[in-house]
C-alpha cells in the first residue's frame, strides 16, 4: 500500500516535468520574433537556471566535491554537446518551424544513440530496437512531408537534425559520468558551461548574439520581455529540472524515461494553445510514429535491462529530457 502512492507522486511529477520542459519553445518563440538570437536566448535560459540551481547543487556536493573535480571534463563537455549545441539547434529550428515539429526532429537523437552504440561499441540492435529504428524513420519521412502543403523548411530541418545529434551527445556522455555526481550538480554544472561558451563564442563573433529588452508578444498578448525570460529559465529549466529528479527518483530512469515522451504531445498542445501553431495530419502522424518508434527502443532497453540510452543525465541518477532539453 504504501508503494502505490508514491508511484502515483512520481507519474504526477514526472508529468509536471514533461510540461514544463514542453513550454521552452513557446516561451522562446517570443523572444526570438522580438529580435532576439537564439544562442542569446540560450544564455539566458541555462545561465539563470545554472545561478539558481547552484544553491541545490552546492548543498548536494558537501563532502562530495572531490566527486565533481574527477568530473570537471565529462561534465564541460556535457554543457558543451548536450546543452549549448542540443539547445541552440533547437531553438534555431523553431525559428523556421511549428515547436512541436522541431521536437519530433531532436527527438530523433535517441535514434541516433542506437546507431552509435552499434557502430561504435558493436552492441548490436535487437529486433525491437531495429522495429522502433524503422519506425521513427518513417515517421520522419511523414514529418517532413515532402510533397504536401506542409513542407517544412529545409534550414530549419538541418537545425532540428543538429538539435538531435545534440540530443544524442547528452545521452552518450551523461551516461558515462560518475553516478555519484548528484543529479542536480550535473544539472546545474552542464548549463553553466554551455552558458559561458555561448558567451565567449558570442563575444568573439562566431556566434549571433542579439537581445531587445522591449515588450514582446507572448500568447497573442503584449508583454515585458521578462516573461519569457522567467518562464524559459524558471519554468522550463529550474522547475522541469527538479520535478523531473524528483521523478525519476521515485520512478527510476526507464519508467520516468516513457513518461518523458509525453513532452512532445504537450509542446504541441502548447504551442497550439498559444501560438496557433497545429502540425498537418500526415505531420501529426508521423509524430506519432517517432514517438511510438522512441517508445519501443525504451521498451527494448526496460526488458533486456540495459542503460545505454538513459534519460537526463546520468545512468544511476539522471536527470530526465530536455532535450532542448
Amino acid at each position: 500500500m504504501p508503494q502505490r502512492p508514491a508511484a502515483g507522486t512520481g507519474l504526477g511529477l514526472a508529468l509536471l516535468s514533461a510540461v514544463t520542459f514542453a513550454t521552452s519553445g513557446t516561451f522562446a518563440r517570443s523572444l526570438i520574433d522580438a529580435g532576439w538570437s537564439a544562442e542569446a536566448a540560450v544564455i539566458a535560459r541555462v545561465g539563470i537556471a545554472a545561478l539558481v540551481l547552484a544553491v541545490p547543487a552546492a548543498l548536494s556536493l558537501r563532502g562530495k566535491s572531490h566527486v565533481l573535480r574527477r568530473n570537471l571534463g565529462p561534465v564541460a563537455v556535457f554543457g558543451l554537446l548536450g546543452v549549448a549545441t542540443a539547445q541552440a539547434c533547437f531553438f534555431n529550428a523553431v525559428r523556421y518551424l511549428p515547436v512541436g515539429v522541431a521536437l519530433l526532429l531532436e527527438y530523433l537523437g535517441i535514434i541516433l544513440v542506437v546507431g552509435w552504440m552499434w557502430l561504435v561499441h558493436g552492441q548490436r540492435p535487437r529486433r525491437l530496437t531495429v522495429a522502433g529504428s524503422v519506425a521513427a524513420l518513417a515517421g520522419l519521412v511523414l514529418v517532413l512531408d515532402l510533397t504536401g502543403a506542409g513542407r517544412l523548411d529545409p534550414v530549419g530541418v538541418i537545425w532540428g537534425l543538429g538539435a538531435g545529434v545534440g540530443l544524442a551527445g547528452y545521452f552518450v556522455l551523461a551516461a558515462r559520468v560518475d553516478d555519484r555526481l548528484p543529479s542536480v550538480a550535473m544539472a546545474s554544472g552542464g548549463m553553466a558551461v554551455g552558458a559561458a561558451v555561448l558567451v565567449v563564442l558570442g563575444l568573439v563573433g562566431v556566434l549571433p548574439l542579439r537581445a531587445t529588452f522591449g515588450d514582446v508578444t507572448f500568447a497573442g498578448q503584449t508583454t515585458s520581455w521578462l516573461v519569457p525570460i522567467a518562464g524559459l529559465s524558471l519554468i522550463a529549466a529550474v522547475v522541469a529540472y527538479l520535478v523531473g529528479i524528483a521523478a525519476t527518483r521515485i520512478l527510476g530512469a526507464r519508467l520516468s524515461s516513457f513518461v518523458g515522451l509525453t513532452e512532445v504531445m504537450f509542446a504541441v498542445l502548447i504551442a497550439w494553445l498559444f501560438l496557433g501553431e497545429l502540425p498537418t495530419v500526415v505531420q501529426l502522424l508521423g509524430g506519432a510514429l517517432i514517438v511510438a518508434g522512441v517508445a519501443l527502443v525504451r521498451l527494448d532497453e526496460l526488458r533486456a535491462g540495459r542503460t545505454e540510452v538513459e534519460s537526463e543525465p546520468g545512468a544511476a541518477e539522471p536527470v530526465l529530457t530536455g532535450g532542448e532539453r
